[in-house]
């Protein structure tokens, strides 16, 4: 897969916050998030919650819901999302160097990679026989966001021209398949007995790696938000969307994602909770 034309684009500023949450019943937290700043040269690790310009470096947001018995999954989510940090800033090199392959081979190359880790570590160590992982990914350069997905974590994207909301990830289940069909909606979705059962993951019993990889055009005022399936047991669409286009989310600097996993947990709260906001401005 090439790249999409690109054209000169204004150089963005973009905002993001981010929470996880073990939630209310779990006794640990295997959901993991990231998010790096990084060029050829160097790589640096976000803060929580802060604000940067796409002029000089690119910027990659992650989050990850780990599996397995034990300690298994936490370490599952954690190995995803840092292989990121090895990973990704390669591919900026070799753009730099004009030998770059298309986004798709970079994401699909990616998610690989972190599936033959978390093979290996699941055969090498009982602790972590098993063990699995979803991962949704966007990567952001000026104007453009690519993405990657396995799994049933979502990338959501809120456009500011239409101000509606858009699912870009596919939830790879059954009832995912269902719902996209049109053959439930959203309400009998979310109450299926089998809507947690994947059909894809990295790791584990998983032969072949085919995540879902596209890409975005964004503008200012667009927003982009990834989640574990913690917070969408929590929160409606048109939930998500209230809190997101609230006057007093648009601030620059607000922990919009903190706001959003404590609604989730006080409507649910029965598994960990993510959230990962990136608002272009």
């Amino acid at each position: 897969m090439t790249n999409p034309k690109r054209e000169t684009v204004a150089v963005e500023r973009l905002h993001w916050s981010g929470r996880t949450d073990r939630g209310k019943v779990r006794p640990n937290n295997e959901d993991a998030f990231l998010g790096l700043q990084f060029d050829a040269r160097e790589v640096q690790h976000l803060g929580r919650v802060g604000e940067a310009s796409t002029g000089k470096m690119d910027f990659a947001f992650a989050v990850s819901d780990g599996m397995g018995g034990a300690k298994a999954g936490e370490y599952a989510s954690r190995i995803a999302v840092e292989k990121i940090t090895k990973l990704l800033p390669r591919s900026f090199h070799l753009s730099a160097a004009g030998m770059a392959p298309g986004f798709g081979d970079v994401l699909t190359e990616l998610f690989t990679q972190v599936h033959r880790a978390l093979v290996y570590l699941g055969e090498s160590y009982d602790e972590c026989r098993g063990m699995e992982a979803t991962l949704s990914l966007c990567w952001f350069t000026p104007g453009w966001m690519y993405f990657g997905h396995i799994g049933d974590s979502r990338i959501y994207y809120l456009s500011k021209r239409d101000g509606g909301i858009k699912q870009l990830s596919e939830d790879d289940t059954h009832v995912g398949w269902l719902f996209r069909k049109g053959q439930l909606n959203e309400r009998e979705a979310r109450a299926h007995p089998r809507r947690n059962v994947l059909q894809k993951a990295l790791g584990g019993g998983n032969q072949f790696v085919d995540p879902q990889v596209g890409a975005v055009a964004y503008e200012p005022g667009d927003i982009f938000l990834l989640c574990t399936d913690g917070l969408t047991e929590g929160l409606y669409n048109h939930h998500i969307v209230e809190l997101l286009r609230a006057p007093e989310s648009a601030a620059p600097g607000t922990d919009v994602a903190h706001r959003l996993v404590d609604a989730a947990l006080a409507n649910d709260g029965r598994d960990n909770t993510t959230a990962l906001l990136i608002h272009a401005a």
